[in-house]
């Protein structure tokens, strides 16, 4: 059974730090692409960052995420991360992680290539 489990989250102030993380099981992690999504109520789920590759790994940043948001991976604890510095108040929303369909690794921030998506965690940014 695939699973994605997201501990974290929580409630920061402007200019901080966050990491979330999410936790894979069910199949070989290496094969697919992870994604995290945000999603405010009323707007659709935006990309924020994409990780993928399984010799050589690349990653790629919705633009507002670029500089200061970093998605990693730890093969050896089947996890993905994404760490968010200097956090703005346009920040918070309830942000997912997610398993590509395939195991092609094409990185991208469409969510329709996704087809497992961990429950979610909440980010609230406080000024």
């Amino acid at each position: 059974q695939v699973q994605l489990v997201e501990p974290g989250g929580g409630k920061v102030h402007t200019g901080e730090s966050l990491r979330l993380s999410c936790a894979a099981s069910g199949y070989t992690f290496t094969d697919y692409d992870f994604a995290w999504f945000r999603q405010v109520p009323g707007k659709e789920r935006e990309g924020v960052s994409v990780i993928g590759g399984m010799v050589v790994v690349r990653t790629e940043y919705a633009n507002f995420a670029k500089g200061r948001f970093t998605i990693t991976r730890d093969d050896a604890k089947v996890t993905v991360y994404l760490r968010m510095d200097n956090l703005k108040p346009e920040d918070p929303a309830t942000y997912y992680c997610a398993r590509s369909k395939t195991h092609c690794s094409v990185r991208t921030l469409n969510p329709t290539w996704y087809d497992h998506w961990g429950q979610g965690t909440q980010v609230t940014v406080s000024t």
